[in-house]
């Protein structure tokens, strides 16, 4: 795609153009690309894996302004305390991360599916490294640039295919990707691609969406979460984690942790909670739970009718609702994890070249 919708919600200033709300965007623009995200993920698996990169792009171009308004600029998920605050438990977790690729000024390091900057902004404040981000979508590079302006010395992005990274073999000193890897159709390629630009001796964490071993493939209300992740998430086929240690074995790193960090959320904050109306209530969180959700929903249906909106930004908010929904009925039910972690390492040996 050439050129992207200048979607933004009602409720905030649009940082592209200065307006504050849909009603620049043409009747059918916006329609015309949430058609034609539906057409490839209806298409069938292999059809979506095939066309992942325009998949990934569409999704990206309609979905990104409702990440923001809800999430802010980090689109993940994290571990949380009890009495923690949602916006803390991100910046603790991109601090462990931080810490986990022990992060010092002098390093460069790659953020594989950067999004828009959010946790690379943190960790370039937090360690003072250097960081290249690359993603799919051109208009988060947009994003990214904005949102990480105060360390814009520190932080330089691609637009750009993780699956075919444009960068030299033995480029960069560690490497770290948040819920970016599961729209890759290929794992064990992206996994290769990342440790071929690595050096010797790096590492590299990551934490992703998974669908864990409680998952049953003859369930059909399992089958029928695991679809409406994978639809609503601009995600072609959501790996098992007992894919991934050999995986990574494939690829050939060398393996230092792996595990779920959901379990290490707190009984009374599970990761979904962010998601639910109980227990996270707030006037900074209302927009990612159920009542706000449904509040967005229904401004923009009303709205569409008015043509105060451009068509299809109601069938946007619905599949991020239908999302979340079965986002939380897959953490109620235990067969998904959006924190599978692993930590690994490129042997500093002869042989990684």
């Amino acid at each position: 795609m050439t050129s992207r919708p200048k979607i933004r919600l009602p409720f905030v200033p649009n940082k592209l153009s200065g307006t504050s709300s849909l009603a620049d965007v043409e009747s059918d623009e916006l329609k015309s690309v949430v058609d034609g995200y539906a057409e490839i993920h209806d298409g069938g698996l292999a059809h979506r894996k095939e066309e992942y990169g325009s998949l990934v792009s569409r999704y990206y171009d309609i979905a990104t302004d409702f990440y923001e308004f809800a999430w802010g600029s980090s689109f993940h998920f994290a571990p949380r305390r009890r009495g923690e605050s949602f916006k803390d438990s991100i910046t603790r977790f991109q601090h462990l991360l931080a810490d986990k690729l022990s992060l010092k000024p002098e390093m460069v390091v790659l953020d594989a599916g950067c999004g828009v900057g959010g946790p690379m902004g943190t960790l370039a404040r937090y360690s003072g490294a250097s960081f290249v981000g690359i993603t799919i979508n051109a208009y988060q590079i947009e994003r990214a640039k904005a949102n990480t302006q105060d360390v814009e010395s520190l932080c330089r992005f691609i637009h750009g295919d993780f699956m075919q990274i444009p960068e030299s073999d033995n480029t960069f000193d560690g490497a770290f990707s948040i819920e970016a890897l599961c729209h890759a159709p290929d794992k064990v390629a992206v996994l290769k691609e990342i440790f071929r630009v690595l050096r010797p001796g790096a590492l590299f964490t990551r934490s992703d969406w998974c669908m864990t071993e409680k998952f049953d493939p003859g369930s059909e209300r399992h089958q029928q979460i695991k679809l409406r992740i994978e639809r609503g998430g601009g995600i072609a086929d959501l790996a098992m984690t007992s894919e991934f240690p050999e995986a990574l074995s494939a690829a050939g790193f060398e393996v230092l942790e792996v595990r779920d960090l959901a379990f290490d959320s707190d009984p009374e904050t599970p990761w979904y909670l962010a998601l639910q109306s109980t227990g996270d209530f707030s006037l900074a969180s209302i927009s990612r739970t159920t009542v706000g959700r449904a509040l967005t929903n229904l401004t923009l249906r009303v709205g569409e009718k008015v043509r105060m909106f451009p068509k299809g930004s109601t069938a946007v908010s619905t599949m991020l609702n239908t999302i979340a929904d079965a986002l939380i009925a897959s953490g109620e039910t235990g067969i998904f994890t959006p924190m599978y972690h692993f930590l690994v390492r490129k042997p500093n040996t002869s042989e990684s070249k």
